[in-house]
């Protein structure tokens, strides 16, 4: 999908939906805007239910007056025009009042990034306004001084986010980006202390090093439309179960044929629009022509270097499980018989060897162990298929979230060493 290439308002309404659909707005609350080339200011109305938002319920602003629409603006337009006038490069704007963000500004504290590297390359560092009347002059200003200090992402005190870009969707990824960070910090919290990275500890940018990789042809493999067609599938899945936010963690899928072919996910790709033609192919340490890999790509084929049996990977950031990764602490799926036939155990691996010693990863897995704790970035699971794989994850997370569950109506009891022993006899790996 050519998302740049829609009218305005189907952009506001494409990604209103999502905000919702996802859990990230009210009814009543949030709204979007999107300035187009001739100067104009397209925003969302005011008292309409953005469940149901149409393209005719936008309106269009020029000099701060309705020149378009049949609602009246959002009440909240003024700091829509603010950040416009204050950030020349700013060219869309998303506000809504998630939970995980609406507690921090509760608090009147803002989340650290830093919690894990994309997060950070996504968000950046937040901002703060300090609290004001909604809808006011005084609001607007403020807002719109913090994004002037250089922050794209900024929080309100007592009232909810605001994030902008230069199109709608890269204002939406980090607003969907710095909910999932707040989440999980939120969760972390509850396990021990969080931990940031240092400034030196996340590399410049999120980009694979592709020095020594060379572009491939672009012939298919045999097979290959079919396990395009499957990683696609999952990858959205994944990203619909709320798993993986819209344009970090990568998976990939072993072609048939060949121990060193893999198909993987692109760089910074928005899993929602993500097409079979997107995926990039990696054939004996070549990159397919013309694409750019997840920055991952060099421990994914380590992996399937190292483990003839793994037939796809996939590495997420889904918020509970993260959490144990950002506090340093082993997820310990004894707790729940059928989480421990699937997972086993799932080692924490210190920061930093995913980037500079893939090998180290690799040799850490093995037919007892299908998923890593990666400390600071999330989890890496493994399998035969892409399913058997996803639904690895997906265990993850869910037990992380029984976990933090159980805490609140007692103590958490895991299965005993001879049921360990009896699970390990029946289903054996």
């Amino acid at each position: 999908m050519e998302f740049s290439v829609l009218h305005p308002r189907d952009r506001i309404v494409a990604v209103m939906e999502r905000i919702y659909a996802g859990g990230m707005t009210t009814t009543s609350g949030g709204n979007l805007s999107v300035r187009d080339p001739e100067g104009d200011v397209w925003v969302t109305p005011t008292g309409i239910d953005k469940g149901h938002l149409a393209p005719a319920d936008i309106v269009c602003l020029r000099d701060g007056c309705v020149v378009e629409g049949q609602h009246r603006p959002t009440s909240e337009y003024l700091f829509h025009l603010a950040i416009y006038e204050r950030r020349p490069d700013i060219q869309a704007i998303v506000h809504a009042h998630p939970p995980a963000l609406a507690a921090f500004g509760i608090v009147q504290k803002t989340p650290d990034t830093r919690v894990t590297p994309d997060s950070y390359w996504i968000c950046g560092p937040v901002g703060c306004a300090p609290y004001a009347l909604t809808g006011s002059e005084e609001l607007a200003g403020r807002i719109a001084d913090a994004f002037g200090q250089g922050f794209d992402s900024v929080l309100m005190e007592n009232h909810g986010v605001v994030t902008a870009g230069d199109d709608l969707l890269h204002a939406f990824h980090r607003f969907e980006a710095l909910e999932y960070c707040a989440r999980t910090i939120i969760s972390a919290s509850a396990l021990g202390p969080v931990r940031a990275l240092g400034e030196d500890e996340i590399p410049e940018t999120g980009l694979a090093d592709m020095a020594s990789m060379e572009s491939a042809s672009s012939s298919c493999a045999p097979g290959e439309s079919t396990v395009r067609e499957r990683l696609r599938d999952v990858v959205r899945r994944a990203h619909a179960q709320h798993l993986m936010p819209s344009t970090a963690g990568a998976v990939s899928a072993r072609l048939e044929g060949g121990m060193d072919s893999f198909l993987i996910t692109p760089h910074r790709q928005d899993w929602t629009y993500l097409e079979v033609d997107d995926l990039v192919r990696i054939e004996d340490g070549l990159c397919e022509r013309g694409k750019v890999p997840g920055r991952s790509v060099r421990l994914h084929r380590a992996i399937y270097q190292t483990h003839p049996d793994v037939g796809a990977i996939v590495h997420a950031h889904a918020p509970y499980v993260t959490a144990y990764a950002v506090v340093g602490r082993t997820l310990d799926a004894r707790h729940l018989s059928e989480s421990y036939v699937i997972l086993r155990e799932a080692p924490l691996l210190p920061y930093g060897p995913q980037f500079d010693d893939e090998a180290r990863v690799a040799t850490a897995l093995s037919s007892g162990t299908r998923a890593l704790l990666l400390q600071n970035d999330g989890i890496l699971t493994t399998g035969p298929g892409l399913i058997e794989a996803f639904d690895c994850l997906e265990v993850a997370e869910f037990t992380a979230m029984a976990l933090f569950g159980a805490v609140h109506v007692g103590v958490p009891v895991p299965i005993t060493e001879d049921d360990v022993r009896v699970l390990d006899e029946r289903f054996p790996r």
